[in-house]
């Protein structure tokens, strides 16, 4: 592995998602080393919580008819996945068609299909380990850590997903993110939902 293909996603870029963004966290929050589609792209999440809501990824929609599938390695964690609805030939960040979420484990596997937005999230108490085939253009601007086959851009503008992750009585749960303002189809995926 060389330099290249190694990003951390540092606390001061995670605080444009955060439930809180005014709160302390840990320096890093993940580490991603990108091969690409065929080597495979691995991503590890530190474990813990920033004021209550567990380290995830920043989150992002696949730009065209991108899919991708994530295989758990090592770990427990929530995939969060959604998909925006369409008005007049665009996107309109507020509003989805649906929001799903996912409990997962080592051995399971996730498939993100075209035009859906996901992040995943480590509720565990070790690192939390995935692979994934996510293609990486090393001419991009910057592929390793923004490529450009992801939308970040609408993420960053709704302050994450719809729901955050938190810790609840020591267990995963979900709060709504207020930003949102309809949600047409929701999947908690056996997660409660607190205030």
């Amino acid at each position: 592995m060389t330099v290249e293909h190694l990003a951390v996603r540092t606390h001061e870029k995670m605080k444009d998602v955060l439930m809180d963004p005014a709160a302390n966290g840990p320096d890093t929050h993940y580490y991603m080393i990108r091969g690409g589609k065929d080597v495979r792209n691995i991503t590890v999440w530190e474990p813990g919580t920033v004021a209550g809501e567990y380290i995830k990824t920043y989150g992002h929609y696949h730009i065209g008819q991108l899919d991708e599938t994530y295989w758990v390695l090592h770990g427990d964690g929530v995939a969060l996945i959604q998909k925006m609805v369409e008005e007049g030939g665009a996107s309109v960040p507020e509003k989805l068609e649906l929001f799903k979420a996912i409990q997962v484990k080592a051995g399971d596997s996730v498939y993100m299909a075209p035009g859906h937005g996901h992040l995943v999230v480590n509720v565990g108490k070790t690192y939390f380990v995935t692979a994934d085939d996510s293609p990486v253009d090393f001419g991009d601007k910057d592929p390793v850590s923004m490529p450009g086959h992801a939308d970040y851009e609408m993420v960053k503008k709704m302050r994450g997903f719809a729901y955050y992750v938190v810790e609840h009585e020591g267990k995963p749960a979900l709060k709504k993110n207020p930003l949102y303002a309809e949600i047409r189809t929701e999947d908690f995926g056996g997660l409660p939902v607190v205030d």
